[in-house]
């Protein structure tokens, strides 16, 4: 069976709103038994936040008013000769990410999951955390040439630091990067070609030898997603189905070379998420599969080359209670496709 036959199972993109680290593992076990993701939690602390949690270790990075400025101390190009150094030896072992900034996956790593199929686990993309990050006169350090050529290889290493660390539960692994700022690519400015943004997307997606997807919970230039070194794409489904149905060409170029995708069809905004229920969500999901079928992808291809999931990270909704109603929609929702035609 192809790696990326998931048959609909479900999964998350990261976030929970739990403040507590155990009870959030918890949760995960107990609707993600077959593909956990270990859980980001930003209500937690602020160190958590998603480009935050992945800062330590870079060269002049500091936390100011909870945001991320790079300065230049006397020390700032010893350590960024270490990060090279590090980069070319493939030591990913330099650039860990400790316990304060990701309780959560240290949580995930110590719970007893039962032969998951594989674990999940996701990475802040390097547009995103290149254009949150900014230097001491307020600009964006994906801009900068040295710190924009470091940033892809700084956090490939986190890739792979986190990867490994995965390993330890299941030898299959999914690394997702997160991009949410690609949802504004076209209105970017500086040197931001298609090629470039490719290019950044690829050099960090190095750093996972299992599956490696991106996520994206906007819309965005798919095709160009499509066209990195990814095996899963991860979208907003539930908002933005059309936006993807625009491309059944590159969809199915994507779905032939073994690729999946993931369809985030449970909303994560409290009120379409009390509204829809699991037979309305599979409605949904049928009619954002139905334009692929028209253009000659078969149905029970898209179903066997699917992940579900909800459509962005759940930290949004207002309670853990709210998190368990997306989790048990999703997970009934996975079941309901799974009955019959595969």
């Amino acid at each position: 069976m192809p790696a990326t036959d998931f048959f609909c199972l479900p999964t998350m993109i990261g976030s929970l709103p739990h403040h507590d680290a155990k009870a959030a593992c918890a949760l995960v076990k107990r609707f993600l038994k077959y593909i956990p993701a270990w859980p980001q939690l930003p209500r937690r602390s602020p160190l958590e936040n998603m480009s935050t949690q992945y800062s330590e270790g870079f060269p002049g990075v500091a936390i100011e008013n909870h945001n991320l400025r790079v300065k230049y101390p006397p020390e700032f190009d010893k350590d960024l000769e270490r990060l090279y150094a590090a980069y070319l030896a493939g030591d990913y072992h330099q650039y860990p990410v400790n316990s304060e900034y990701a309780a959560g996956l240290y949580s995930f790593l110590e719970t007893r999951f039962l032969s998951p199929l594989a674990v999940k686990g996701q990475v802040t993309g390097p547009i995103t955390w290149g254009l949150t990050v900014t230097d001491d006169d307020r600009r964006a350090i994906i801009y900068d040439d040295v710190l924009g050529d470091a940033l892809p290889k700084f956090l490939k290493l986190k890739v792979a630091w986190q990867e490994a660390k995965l390993r330890e539960i299941c030898p299959r692994t999914i690394m997702f990067i997160d991009e949410p700022y690609l949802a504004s690519f076209g209105s970017l400015a500086g040197p931001f070609s298609r090629e470039k943004v490719i290019s950044l997307l690829n050099e960090v997606l190095e750093g996972a030898s299992g599956l490696k997807g991106i996520h994206c919970c906007g819309n965005t230039d798919w095709p160009m997603l499509l066209a990195t070194s990814i095996d899963i794409l991860s979208f907003d489904a539930y908002n933005f189905a059309s936006s993807l149905n625009l491309y059944p060409v590159e969809v199915k170029r994507f779905l032939d070379k073994g690729g999946a995708i993931a369809w985030g069809i449970v909303p994560t905004g409290e009120e379409d998420l009390a509204k829809e229920s699991v037979a309305s969500l599979k409605d949904r999901l049928e009619e954002a599969m139905a334009p692929f079928t028209r253009k000659g992808i078969s149905f029970n291809k898209l179903k066997r080359q699917a992940l579900l999931t909800p459509s962005c990270g759940l930290a949004s909704l207002s309670s853990e209670a709210s998190a368990e109603e997306a989790l048990l929609k999703l997970i009934r929702l996975s079941e309901e496709m799974r009955k019959r035609g595969l």
